[in-house]
């Protein structure tokens, strides 16, 4: 950090996280996949937190069925690419921030690649096929997931932590249908702040993570749930790290 200039951006949060925190945000490297409803609030607030590098990941382009809940687009960007959109957004915001954007759909042949060298990777894809591709990934990597899902008024969230966590495959043994689905702005910021503040603590070392527990929040009655869930010892994603 530059040490005047960040200790005032971030002079509200520092008294959580404490300097040495904040160093660890700023020197974390995130790999956001998707850059939709999702992917607009949890990469809003990753670049407000001061994650130091944050790759993002989209093939898609703005329309105007978007504007509801993708908040890093407007109209000045319909037809442009999510990803790019999203890092302008990102830099506007922060511009000590280091942003990526990537114009690509994830898929088995180029997620390694895609990944890099990324530390922490949040699932904000609405496709269960991308998803298992994160999941297999960061088991392969060790290194955390950070799950969410929304439809309509409803949500989830939870986190993987290879070796010590269900993944999504022990969760979801039977694959998801993925079909299109009603999508409200507010509970994609919900739910992906629930995201972003996992992450925080994940690289801070604060508080009790989303560890074999899936949060469900319903909207609609204004309910936050909560269901544990356990590792699958023959999981084909995580069953390697059995004995750990």
């Amino acid at each position: 950090m530059s040490k005047d200039r960040d200790l005032l951006r971030y002079s509200r949060q520092i008294p959580l996280l404490g300097e040495a925190g904040q160093e660890r945000l700023s020197s974390s490297h995130v790999f956001i996949a998707g850059a939709g409803g999702l992917g607009s609030a949890v990469a809003f607030y990753m670049a407000a937190a001061g994650f130091g590098r944050i790759t993002i990941v989209d093939c898609d382009s703005v329309e105007m069925s978007n504007l509801n809940r993708q908040i890093l687009h407007g109209m000045k960007d319909l037809g442009r690419s999510k990803a790019i959109s999203a890092c302008e957004s990102m830099r506007e915001l922060n511009p000590v921030v280091e942003t990526e954007p990537i114009i690509a759909t994830i898929e088995a042949d180029n997620i390694d690649k895609l990944l890099g060298d990324a530390e922490l990777i949040v699932d904000a894809l609405d496709s269960f096929d991308a998803r298992f591709l994160l999941n297999r990934a960061a088991n392969e990597r060790e290194i955390p997931l950070f799950h969410g899902a929304i439809s309509g008024f409803r949500g989830q969230a939870t986190t993987v932590i290879p070796g010590r966590t269900a993944c999504l495959r022990c969760i979801y043994p039977r694959h998801p249908r993925s079909t299109p689905s009603p999508a409200l702005g507010s509970t994609c910021g919900i739910i992906g702040s629930i995201q972003v503040n996992e992450a925080v603590k994940y690289v801070g070392g604060k508080g009790r993570l989303l560890e074999n527990r899936l949060a469900i929040w319903d909207g609609l009655a204004s309910v936050l749930e909560e269901v544990e869930v356990d590792r699958d010892p023959d999981c084909p994603d995580c069953g390697s790290y059995r004995g750990r």
